[in-house]
C-alpha cells in the first residue's frame, strides 16, 4: 500500500495526490494523522519508521495483521490489546475479524459486525442468569465494540446513525460503571454552557485522601479506552482515577455538539477545583495524563494549570496540523473565502469515496455543520473554520512554560505523529523523562495497542515515583 503524495512544482497534480489518499485513508482516519504528515524537522530515523508502515510491505510492520488496511487494522488491535484488562475478548474480536474479512472489509461490514456484538453482549446470556460481575465485564466489552463501529459509522450505509451508538456504547459504559465496587461517583463539572460528565473511581469507599490521576481522551475515543490506559492501573496502585468528556469528546461532541477548544486549561482547571474540593483527593497529588491526540491537549493545560503534580504525554505531540497530509494542509490559506472555493471546486470533486469518509470523520470533531453534514452522507462546504482550529492546538510556544515533572512516550513506528515526541521532550525545560516504547517487546505503534498492561506499567510506575516517591 504506498502513498501518492503531490508536489506544487513538479510531478503529480493535486488530483493524483488525492487518488493517494485511498491508500492513506485508514491510516489517515486511524487517528487523525498520516505517516506522512511528520514535520520537516523530524529525525531521519523517525522518518523512515513512518514511511516503513506506510510502505507496501505491511500495514503493521511485525505485528499481527487483522486487516489489510492499516486503519481498520489499528483499530482492531486497540480492541484485541484491551482485552487485558476485560474491555475486549480475544476470542469475540478475532470472530469479529474473521465475519468482517469473509464479507469483505469495508466501513460497512466493521460497523455492522461490531455493532451486532455489542448488542449481543447487552442481552443475558440465553438458559442462564447472570452475576453482577459477569453483566458488569460483557457491558464493559459491549463499550469497547460499540466504540468499534461509530468510530467508522460515517463511512456505512447508515452515517445518521451516528449519535445512536454513541448513546448505545454510552449506556453500556454506564451500566458497567453502576456495577463496580465502589461505582465512580458520577457528576456535571461546570464548563461554560455544558457541563463536563465526570466518572471519578476510588479503590474503596473509606474516604481516605489519596493521590488523583486525570486520564484525558484523544480526538476519538470513548470512555472505555480510559478504562485501558489508566482505570484499573490507578485502582491497583490504591488511587484515585477521574474520567471526563471535554469538547469534541463523547457527549459533548455526539449529542451536546460542542467541538475541540485549543485552551484545554479551561477545561482541565475546573476538574482540579473540583477534585481539591473533595476530602478523598490530596490535592498536592493529582496527575495529568493525555492518550493520542491529548498528548497535546494535556500539556497546554499543564503549562497554565500549575495545580498539576505530574503530567505523561502518550505521546507528546506539538502540532496536531502536521499529522494531516500535506495535500490537505495546503488548502488553509489566510483567506476564508479562497479557502473554501479551493476545498469545494478543486479537492472534494476529486476525492475518492474512502477519502472523503475519512475527512468527515477527521472534521467533526472541529466543526458541527462537518459532523452533522457528515450524518447527511454530505461532505462538509467550510474547511477554513475547523482547520484554522486544528492549526490552533499547535502548544509548541507554550511547552517551556510546563513547570511539573513530565514523562513523554514515544512508540517506535509511531505513524502517526513521528518525531513529534522527541522535540517535544527537547523543548521542555521541567524536570523531564523520555521513554519509546518498542517492537522488542510489542509495544510498537501509535499508544502500543498491543501492549496497554506494559504502557500503564510504565506510566504508572514513572507516576508513582512521582507522586509518592517510592
Amino acid at each position: 500500500m504506498t502513498y501518492v503524495w503531490a508536489d506544487r512544482t513538479s510531478g503529480p497534480t493535486r488530483r493524483t495526490a488525492l487518488a493517494g489518499l485511498v491508500g492513506g485513508a485508514g491510516a489517515v482516519l486511524a487517528s487523525g494523522c498520516s505517516p506522512s504528515g511528520a514535520s520537516p524537522a523530524t529525525a531521519p530515523e523517525d522518518r523512515r519508521t513512518a514511511r516503513a508502515y506506510a510502505s507496501a510491505s505491511g500495514p503493521t510492520p511485525g505485528v499481527m495483521t487483522l486487516f489489510k488496511d492499516p486503519g481498520f487494522n489499528f483499530n482492531g488491535l486497540l480492541a484485541l490489546g484491551a482485552s487485558g484488562y476485560g474491555a475486549g475478548e480475544v476470542g469475540e474480536v478475532l470472530t469479529a475479524v474473521n465475519t468482517i474479512n469473509k464479507a469483505g472489509l469495508s466501513a460497512q461490514t466493521y460497523t455492522e459486525t461490531f455493532r451486532k456484538l455489542g448488542d449481543q453482549l447487552r442481552e443475558p446470556p440465553q438458559d442462564s442468569e447472570p452475576g453482577a460481575q459477569t453483566t458488569r465485564f460483557r457491558d464493559l466489552r459491549a463499550a469497547q465494540y460499540y466504540g468499534q463501529g461509530l468510530f467508522f459509522v460515517l463511512g456505512s450505509r447508515t452515517p445518521g446513525s451516528e449519535e445512536q451508538l454513541y448513546q448505545a456504547g454510552r449506556y453500556a459504559w454506564d451500566a458497567f460503571c453502576r456495577r463496580c465496587d465502589p461505582p465512580p461517583v458520577t457528576a456535571r463539572v461546570p464548563y461554560g454552557k455544558t457541563p463536563l460528565p465526570v466518572w471519578f473511581f476510588r479503590p474503596d469507599g473509606s474516604g481516605e485522601r489519596r493521590p488523583t490521576v486525570i486520564l484525558t481522551n484523544g480526538s476519538d475515543g470513548q470512555n472505555v479506552d480510559m478504562w485501558t490506559y489508566g482505570v484499573p492501573a490507578a485502582l491497583q496502585r490504591g488511587w484515585n482515577a477521574l474520567v471526563y468528556d471535554g469538547p469534541g469528546q463523547g457527549q459533548l461532541l455526539f449529542v451536546d455538539q460542542v467541538v475541540f477548544t485549543p485552551r484545554w486549561e479551561r477545561v482541565v482547571t475546573p476538574l482540579v477545583d473540583w477534585l481539591s474540593a473533595r476530602s478523598d483527593v490530596d490535592s498536592g497529588k493529582i496527575a495529568l495524563t493525555g492518550l493520542s491526540m491529548a498528548g497535546d491537549l494535556a500539556p497546554r493545560a499543564a503549562a497554565f494549570e500549575h495545580r498539576i503534580a505530574a503530567l505523561v504525554a502518550m505521546p507528546g505531540v506539538l502540532t496536531p496540523w502536521l499529522g494531516f497530509p500535506p495535500e490537505i494542509r495546503e488548502v488553509l490559506t489566510p483567506d476564508k473565502e479562497k479557502t473554501n472555493a479551493i476545498w469545494n471546486n478543486e479537492v472534494v470533486p476529486d476525492l475518492p469515496p474512502s477519502a472523503a469518509a475519512t475527512m468527515k470523520k477527521r472534521f467533526e470533531p472541529f466543526s458541527v455543520p462537518a459532523m452533522l453534514a457528515a450524518r447527511k452522507g454530505k461532505m462538509f462546504t467550510d474547511f477554513y473554520t475547523p482547520a484554522t482550529l486544528i492549526k490552533s492546538l499547535d502548544i509548541t510556544d507554550v511547552v517551556g512554560r510546563i513547570r511539573m515533572p513530565t514523562l513523554v512516550l514515544d512508540y517506535e513506528f509511531e505513524q502517526f505523529y513521528p518525531g513529534q515526541p522527541r522535540q517535544m521532550f527537547d523543548k521542555l525545560r521541567a524536570p523531564k523523562d523520555y521513554v519509546k516504547l518498542t517492537a522488542a517487546t510489542g509495544a510498537q505503534l501509535h499508544c502500543s495497542p498491543m501492549a496497554p498492561q506494559q504502557h500503564c506499567e510504565v506510566v504508572f510506575d514513572w507516576l508513582q515515583e512521582k507522586l509518592t516517591g517510592s
